[in-house]
């Protein structure tokens, strides 16, 4: 149990290791009438600098120099005098005391940015990294998930959004073991696999701050490879989103598996676009206005009225142009044994961007 004796003991234990000779001086100082000398500054520093590396708190120590200054002030000496000394002595230890807290600041902060660095690209020892995890607030033996935030401008862990995002999630889950960070231009957020509601209210805040910011979370993934597969994926379904013109504040990339799968044999999806929708680059105009009508006619769940609308044409222009895909292509988008080929064709172009960029020429963009 800890009692006032145990902390004014504690107390002189600080004072004893780290304002040594300050005694001496103050006495000198006030006999004299002096100010302190600069090897006697220099002397605090030093001292503030080890009180800083050894951990010690501020509070503590600024009351030690106060006690010193009570205990050891000459009778006869003038107390503004004494308090001149002490403040003297007080501002050298405390500029020591901060030099010396933002090199270990710097140090920290990169120490965490390599560890987020080997967790989010999967680098180092399994074992190694799960040691450093428990440093920064993770048990890499749970399953975690990773949401990646894309704001309207790159941001960096000083700029005011990404400070403002992170103060608001740690005021709601300052008990929970989470961690914050940015990642070329983008915020990302680990926390564990079954308190989604972290991720999801993360996600709301950075909309509600950016006004336009789009996330995309990672499925739940064990182990610290499995963070960074959860982040590769969150990261993957942020450029399926910008492909295929997903707008939608909140993307979870469970739910766009089928992109990934498309996308993996890429001659093949290459091979499926020009036999399907190649023919669509006879018509007059080219193939875009075709090819949006598909995007919209699927898009709707095939209905004719809703499609038409979306596209600001009557329906029975937008039928006209279901008939021409059809003696283009052969392909019916009204016919259920058409229409699966010709919508994957339509996903597919969407994911190669065609026909922006020629599919013939190899120039195929990575999935």
């Amino acid at each position: 149990m800890r009692t006032a004796d145990t902390g004014r003991q504690e107390l002189a234990a600080t004072a004893e290791v780290f304002l040594d000779g300050f005694e001496e001086i103050l006495r000198d100082a006030c006999a004299t009438g002096r100010r302190l000398t600069r090897e006697e500054i220099e002397s605090r520093r030093a001292l503030g600098a080890r009180a800083a590396e050894a951990g010690h708190g501020w509070r503590a120590l600024v009351r030690a120099h106060l006690a010193v200054g009570r205990a050891c002030r000459p009778p006869a000496a003038d107390p503004d005098s004494v308090l001149a000394v002490v403040e003297q002595a007080v501002d050298a230890f405390a500029d020591g005391y901060e030099r010396a807290q933002r090199v270990v600041v710097r140090k920290e902060e990169a120490a965490r940015r390599e560890f987020i660095d080997d967790l989010l690209h999967g680098r180092g020892d399994p074992g190694q990294l799960a040691a450093r995890s428990e440093r920064f607030g993770l048990r890499l033996s749970r399953a975690h998930a990773v949401a990646v935030a894309e704001a309207p401008e790159p941001c960096d862990e000083t700029d005011p959004v990404a400070r403002q995002v992170a103060g608001e999630l740690f005021a709601r889950f300052e008990n929970r073991r989470i961690l914050l960070t940015t990642k070329d231009g983008r915020m990302v957020c680990i926390a564990p696999g079954d308190q989604e509601d972290v991720l999801t209210h993360f996600a709301r805040l950075v909309h509600a701050v950016t006004g336009a910011g789009q996330v995309a979370l990672g499925r739940p993934r064990k182990g610290a490879v499995g963070i960074g597969h959860s982040y590769e994926e969150a990261l993957n379904a942020l450029d399926v989103a910008q492909r295929m013109g997903f707008d939608d504040p909140l993307l979870r990339a469970a739910d766009l598996l089928v992109f990934p799968v498309l996308a993996r044999d890429r001659q093949a999806l290459v091979d499926l676009v020009q036999h399907t929708l190649g023919p669509l680059e006879r018509a007059r105009g080219g193939p875009r206005p075709l090819l949006d009508t598909l995007t919209a006619y699927f898009d709707s769940g095939c209905v004719a009225a809703a499609a038409a609308r979306q596209l600001s044409l009557s329906v029975r222009a937008l039928t006209y142009r279901l008939e021409r895909i059809h003696s283009l292509t052969g392909s019916d988008a009204t016919d259920p044994d058409h229409r699966y080929t010709l919508q994957t064709a339509v996903l597919g172009a969407r994911l190669l961007d065609w026909p922006a960029r020629e599919l013939w020429t190899g120039a195929v963009p990575e999935a």
